[in-house]
Order: C-alpha cells, then structure tokens, then sequence
C-alpha cells in the first residue's frame, strides 16, 4: 500500500520506515497504520532485509491518536460504525505492534522527538529503542480519557516494572530521554547531531549480521518473557543446533580463526 503518511526506504539490507504528518507531529492515521501493517508483514518474509528501523519525519516521532479527527468522529451526528467494527479496526492497526515484537527480523525504534500514547507502544514493541537527546515520552492516554492500546501496557510493564508503569499510566507524566535511559526505557541516547548517523551504524551492523542466528535469537528473548527455563533450555538447544548448520556460523568460526571479520550471507 503506497501512502505519503508512511515513507519506506531500503538500505544496506535495512528497511527505514518513517511516519510521515510532520505538521501533526506523525499522529496516527488510518492509512499510517494499514501501510504500517502491510509492509512489515512483507519485510517479516523478506530476505533482503535484515532489520527495521521504525522512526518519524520532522521533529517527532509519533504523538499517538489523532486528537482532531477523534473531536470529529466524537461529534459526528451520524450512525458511525458499530462497537465490533471499532474493535475489528483497532485490532488491524495493531497487529503493527505485534508484528514488530515478533517479526524474525530486529526491530529499532529511532525515537526523534516525542513519542506519546500509541505512538509510545509502537516503539516499546521495537527489540531496540535509541532516542535522541531531545525526545520526550508519555503515556498520554490518561489526559484523554483512554485506557491504552497497542501493547503498551504489556511492553512498558516488561521494561520499567509494574509500580513504575502503574504510575507513568495513571499520571501520564511526561519523563524526557535521560529519566527513559535511567528506567530503561530505552537502550541509548545520542546527541541530536549525530542521531541519524548512530541509527544507521546499529542497524546497518545488525541488518548485516548472522540474519538466521538473529530469527532464533529473537524468539528465544520473547519466550524468556512468559516461558519457564525448562522450555527455554528445549528452545535454545534446537535453535543452537540449526544455527550450527549455517553458511554463516562456518564463515564466522573460519574467520574468527583467521582473525578477520565474517561476511554473513543470512543463510
């Protein structure tokens, strides 16, 4: 689906996509998140691509909901969709966030700005988040009488712990990058002058990586969150096993001895 509310570029095996209504600071949009949606679903297939790197255009990276079109469906004196189709529409929308959890390629939220109620969640369900030293977080969903979406209830309880994402949900305070570096809420915080470049090195360096090792690597972490040790270990062992009968584990133990960098090939 081609939209301008969503830019996708592909480079050096990294998929950049970026949420683009910089005037609304990349509130949400129908046509976002269905853009969102589908070309994740691709990327999840793709193997040209070895990472995502989600952002924002302009100065943020995404306010959440759209406060405007929200007064507008409010005061709509029309019949409007029913409770089910509400549901139905919400729940498309954020199999975005599923998708970015557990899609077998690394996820990064490059976090530009403020990143707010939805748009917060989007960026918890990134495997890593680096911001800049001028973004800004919050729950936001409290200020409008909403009780959260997108998984964020669920991500930011696994991040900072449930008293500490108690409280940023029911004050929706508004903590800046180096309050989110100190809960770890996010992974890094870079200056805002070499942000971009410090995004493209990790994801480059990632996205280049053993692309396999990765895929398992990555189910093992999301099953380490609600599975006991015992079927991690089962895990962990299949998933040693069949990365041990890569091109890419005999390149890396061959170079490893040659004292050299490994060229991975992701297969």
């Amino acid at each position: 689906m081609a939209t301008e509310h969503l830019l996708s570029e592909l480079k050096d095996r990294v998929l950049y996509l970026t949420m683009n209504r910089p005037d609304k600071l990349n509130a949400m949009s129908g046509e976002m998140m269905s853009a969102l949606v589908e070309n994740l679903s691709r990327a999840a297939q793709d193997s040209k691509i070895g990472c995502v790197v989600l952002t924002g255009a302009g100065r943020g990276f995404c306010a959440g909901g759209d406060i405007t079109a929200m007064r507008a469906s409010n005061e709509s004196t029309g019949p409007g969709p029913t409770i089910e189709d509400r549901v139905a529409n919400l729940r498309h929308g954020e199999e975005a966030s599923l998708m970015l959890h557990e899609m077998p390629k690394v996820t990064i939220a490059a976090v530009n700005g403020p990143a707010a109620g939805a748009g917060l969640s989007l960026a918890m369900a990134c495997d890593i988040r680096i911001a800049t030293d001028n973004a800004r977080f919050g729950t936001a969903f409290a200020k409008v009488g909403f009780s959260g979406d997108y998984g964020g209830t669920w991500s930011l309880t696994r991040l900072v712990g449930s008293a500490k994402a108690r409280e940023l949900y029911f004050t929706a305070d508004i903590i800046d990058a180096a309050e989110a570096l100190r809960i770890g809420l996010v992974n890094r915080v870079v200056p805002a002058a070499s942000f971009k470049e410090e995004v493209q090195k990790l994801a480059s360096r990632i996205g280049n990586g053993p692309a396999v090792a990765y895929t398992y690597m990555k189910a093992n972490l999301n099953d380490a969150i609600s599975h006991d040790f015992r079927h991690l270990l089962d895990r962990e062992a299949l998933g040693q096993t069949m990365t041990g009968r890569t091109e890419d584990h005999r390149e890396a133990v061959k170079a490893f001895l040659e004292k050299r960098e490994p060229t991975f090939k992701g297969r």
